[in-house]
């Protein structure tokens, strides 16, 4: 039985989207080659395939470019973080943002900037209400 088709990205299909927000638009072979020096050492056919897939789902586009093609990302990173975040607070936590955001300073390290920035977020969102 085939697996149910996942409403976010893979993990594979978050690594590359990674590389092309990151450094923009790309050929395939780029994308294989920023891949491989991240540690994940791919044959150049199996990041096409994929990347094939994920055009298809709407997470690429390409574009004709000499013999080859260009690749782009089609879905904005900050809106896949919010949507892919949002998922798993609901899954995980019951929908409660303040279980989720607990569960991560427990089980993560902080840095003290990083817990500054949190104080102030809280604060800010305290003065709005």
């Amino acid at each position: 039985m085939a697996r149910p088709t996942s409403k976010h990205p893979t993990e594979l299909e978050l690594e590359i989207l990674k590389v092309l927000w990151q450094q923009g638009s790309l050929s395939g072979r780029e994308v294989r080659d920023t891949l491989a020096t991240r540690s994940r050492d791919l044959a150049y056919t199996s990041v096409m395939t994929i990347m094939g897939i994920m055009e298809d789902k709407g997470y690429l586009r390409r574009k004709k470019q000499g013999n080859g093609y260009i690749y782009s990302a089609r879905i904005k990173e900050n809106s896949t973080k919010k949507k892919m975040m949002s998922d798993m607070v609901k899954r995980l936590f019951s929908g409660s943002a303040a279980a989720a955001m607990v569960n991560l300073l427990e089980s993560s390290e902080v840095s003290t900037e990083e817990l500054k920035q949190l104080r102030k977020l809280i604060q800010d969102r305290e003065g709005d209400t």
